[in-house]
């Protein structure tokens, strides 16, 4: 499905509009829609950082497993800025988590689950995987000491180290608990969004 707005083309997969009416008839939706909420609000911070630096995206596509930015200026900004548009994603969602932390605290309104997935997201974009905003960020400051292909090959192996104890814990979750797969998922969803991201920014 196609769309543009603000003459930015947005466009959204049919597997994500399969999901959703999945999700709709297992009567899941408002668990889908908190987390379609929050990774709105984790988009919004790369983009807002990329409009303060000038930069437009073109495309945005929308699938299960990502939200791709097409950002054609990436190359002709500074590390700095470049690092500061990656970080302001699981920034977002900081943000987000302390506001609906402390609405929940001082009005006791039903805050607590969408804070806690806001929270979530961002530790999960912090894990240094080549396709989540951790390794985006320890891409580029080691590429300033580093060439671009040995600063990839490095975050590469480092990605995979990472997902090594996650994948352990997870089985261990799995066995000693009531069948609670939730990190195993997690893993699967790391192994699957470097599959269709390919190593790109955003």
């Amino acid at each position: 499905m196609k769309f543009e707005i603000f003459k930015i083309k947005f466009c959204i997969s049919y597997t994500l509009l399969c999901l959703i009416a999945i999700c709709i008839i297992l009567d899941m939706f408002k668990g889908f829609v908190m987390c379609c909420f929050a990774v709105v609000i984790h988009e919004s911070g790369h983009l807002i950082m990329m409009l303060i630096f000038g930069s437009k995206p073109r495309k945005i596509s929308i699938s299960p497993f990502e939200i791709a930015i097409k950002d054609e200026g990436r190359q002709q900004r500074s590390d700095l800025q470049n690092f500061f548009i990656v970080f302001f994603g699981p920034f977002a969602n900081f943000i987000c988590f302390i506001l609906l932390f402390l609405l929940y605290l001082y009005s006791n309104a039903d805050f607590l689950s969408f804070a806690y997935v806001n929270l979530s997201l961002c530790l999960l974009n912090l894990l240094p995987v080549m396709s989540f905003d951790g390794g985006q960020m320890l891409y580029i400051l080691l590429s300033r000491r580093l060439s671009s292909q040995t600063a990839e090959k490095a975050v590469n192996i480092i990605t995979f180290i990472a997902l090594f104890p996650i994948a352990v814990l997870g089985f261990i979750i799995l066995f000693n608990s009531n069948y609670n797969f939730s990190l195993l998922f997690v893993c699967g969803y790391i192994i699957l969004s470097l599959i269709f991201k390919n190593n790109r920014y955003f």
